[in-house]
């Protein structure tokens, strides 16, 4: 189930200065998924950038954590493509290919980062992205795109490979530059 345990402890390794933390033993997979919930923002993103998340710790809520991250520190047009350019280069770099039906999907990218972003304008930031997606649970599910897409038009190659809009109501919109940089 560990897979690129390597890399991972090689950046975290690298990491620990600026984290204060040291390992003498390689943690189980239990420790490794706990302490990377519990790592902060900052370390978190480095990871991502370095492409050393595990993959099977990159799920749904490690891309809504990446997301959060880029768009409270970037305007939106630039976290957008921060998040498709990371998102393409670990899935390069973790071997997951891009077939019909998996690997990079442009109009799930784009729908959530416009949702994580609404979120924020709305709400404002929280401490954390940890902390933000646990008050905003419904960013949790990616059933929450039913909301806007027809399962056919959000499963659709099309979909997959450019964004789309909505064909059952539309992506909310948040104000520009809502939040301060």
């Amino acid at each position: 189930m560990v897979l690129r345990v390597d890399r991972y402890f090689e950046t975290f390794r690298g990491l620990n200065s600026a984290v204060g933390i040291t390992r003498k033993l390689l943690p189980s997979t239990t420790e490794i998924e706990a302490e990377l919930q519990m790592t902060n923002d900052d370390t978190f993103l480095r990871l991502f950038e370095a492409q050393a998340i595990l993959r099977a710790d990159w799920n749904h809520r490690s891309h809504l954590r990446i997301a959060y991250i880029y768009l409270t520190r970037l305007p939106f047009e630039t976290a957008l493509n921060k998040m498709r350019d990371g998102v393409r280069a670990y899935n390069a770099a973790n071997g997951i290919e891009d077939t019909p039906t998996s690997g990079y999907h442009e109009t799930m990218t784009c729908a959530f980062m416009h949702l994580v972003y609404s979120t924020l304008c709305q709400y404002g930031a929280s401490e954390s992205s940890g902390q933000f997606l646990n008050e905003h649970s419904q960013l949790n599910s990616k059933r929450i795109l039913l909301l806007f897409y027809s399962r056919n038009r959000i499963m659709s190659a099309e979909a997959k490979d450019r964004f789309i809009e909505p064909d059952l109501a539309p992506l909310p919109k948040a104000m520009p530059n809502c939040l301060p940089m």
